[in-house]
């Protein structure tokens, strides 16, 4: 009998039966060819080069030259796009060479890109810094409003790219209302789905173009391989951006693509399981009478609370919390050197709960007033859950703002919202990187 489980798939395993499989069940098995005898765990194939038929010389092959194209990377490839219920997968070195890649299949001097007002500071450097030399122009938008995309539109916008969750607020955008202002437009809409994956949202489902990952993140969940990936339906786009890739020499290498697919195995495993600690550190944070604003789609008073049930699977919403504590600057560095079990990293996605400052380090090279404008504030702080117990991770939460409330002078505490709302104080002065 059929599921009709919102965690299931709309493809079927044609080796067993034509029920739809569950997500987590597709994420086990994604990827995988061959029959009896073949191995279980696919290995890693280093060649840079493959053997032709010198009868055959010139006709296409699969495989010619992995600058191009090699067995391990397609099988991440493959893995990533049955996940997503796609007809294709095109992997990267990393995720930014991945939106490097999707902007240049798309863009040329004088065409335009909408970009969500909140989004990763390095896609804004890349928009900004590097393709604006290029003549490719861009406007910034609060994407939560389609209305704002409808204005930004120009005669010659080809590509939307938004984040939900936005990095680091965890602002949320209506993918299905802006992919029908950009579908009547004719452009590409391209979704960061880094934060939240395929179990958890799914794009092309939403309405969407492109499903765009940085792998290095949960995908792969251990912090050992850099990856990219852009999952479409749209065959025409998919050689397009193999093209580029070519080109560029963009492609993922063999040992990371494996280490990546062997992530996805545990995916739902981990992603489920961050989500539900996720959610539990949220409502810990959120009774804390040192912290003023807590951001998390799970929370009862998130304001995006009906879209957040709307658009993601199964009442998860990710392991990326992000909040801000009372106390200004002095506060902020007490707390950060006072950690001992989350560590102070770059990173979001692990297995181990990893704390970052936007300001200072992801967000780094985004102009203070760009930052400011979209909630990302000196004082703002990134969690990202891991799988450690609930219990040690708010232990050491609560010494390390502890310790920093008694380093620095009391502050004025009042009643505020304290699930993402815009009445909490926020800190003011950048913390020291």
């Amino acid at each position: 009998m059929a599921r009709h489980d919102h965690n299931s798939v709309s493809s079927t395993d044609t080796t067993t039966n034509t029920a739809p499989l569950a997500l987590a069940t597709r994420a086990l098995r994604a990827g995988r060819q061959g029959g009896r005898g073949d191995a279980l765990v696919g290995g890693i194939v280093q060649s840079t080069t493959f053997l032709q038929d010198g009868d055959d010389v010139g006709s296409p092959v699969e495989f010619a030259y992995s600058r191009c194209s090699n067995p391990t990377v397609s099988e991440l490839e493959r893995a990533l796009a049955e996940l997503e219920g796609a007809e294709a997968c095109v992997t990267f070195s990393t995720g930014l060479g991945a939106e490097t890649a999707l902007m240049l299949a798309l863009l040329s001097a004088g065409d335009h890109v909408i970009l969500g007002s909140a989004i990763y500071g390095g896609t804004t450097r890349l928009v900004q810094q590097v393709l604006s030399k290029f003549g490719v122009e861009h406007t910034f938008v609060d994407a939560r409003d389609a209305e704002n995309v409808q204005r930004a539109l120009r005669p010659r916008t080809k590509l939307v790219f938004i984040e939900s969750p936005a990095n680091p607020t965890l602002v949320l955008t209506d993918i299905e209302a802006v992919a029908k202002v950009t579908r009547q437009a004719g452009a590409i809409l391209a979704v960061d789905n880094t934060f939240l994956t395929a179990i958890v949202q799914r794009p092309l489902d939403l309405g969407a173009d492109v499903s765009v990952y940085s792998t290095t993140k949960h995908i792969e969940g251990h912090s050992t391989a850099l990856g990219g990936a852009l999952v479409t339906s749209n065959p025409e786009l998919a050689e397009k951006l193999r093209f580029i890739r070519k080109s560029t020499g963009g492609i993922q290498s063999p040992l990371n693509a494996w280490l990546t697919t062997r992530g996805i195995r545990t995916l739902a495993l981990r992603i489920r399981e961050q989500s539900k600690n996720a959610l539990r550190i949220a409502r810990w944070l959120s009774t804390h009478d040192d912290v003023a604003k807590v951001h998390y789609p799970g929370l009862e008073r998130f304001p995006q609370r009906a879209l957040a049930l709307k658009q993601h699977i199964g009442d998860l919403h990710g392991g990326v919390v992000s909040f801000e504590l009372r106390g200004g600057v002095p506060a902020g560095r007490e707390f950060l050197r006072s950690l001992e079990l989350c560590s102070l990293v770059e990173h979001v996605g692990s297995v181990e709960t990893l704390v970052t400052h936007p300001a200072t380090m992801t967000h780094g090279d985004v102009p203070r007033h760009q930052r400011e404008a979209v909630g990302i504030t000196d004082g703002l702080v990134r969690l990202s859950v891991g799988l450690e117990d609930t219990v040690d991770v708010i232990a050491d939460l609560d010494q390390a703002i502890t310790r920093a409330h008694a380093a620095t002078p009391t502050p004025t505490r009042t009643k505020v919202e304290r699930a993402g709302t815009d009445t909490a104080a926020t800190l003011t002065p950048a913390l020291a990187k």
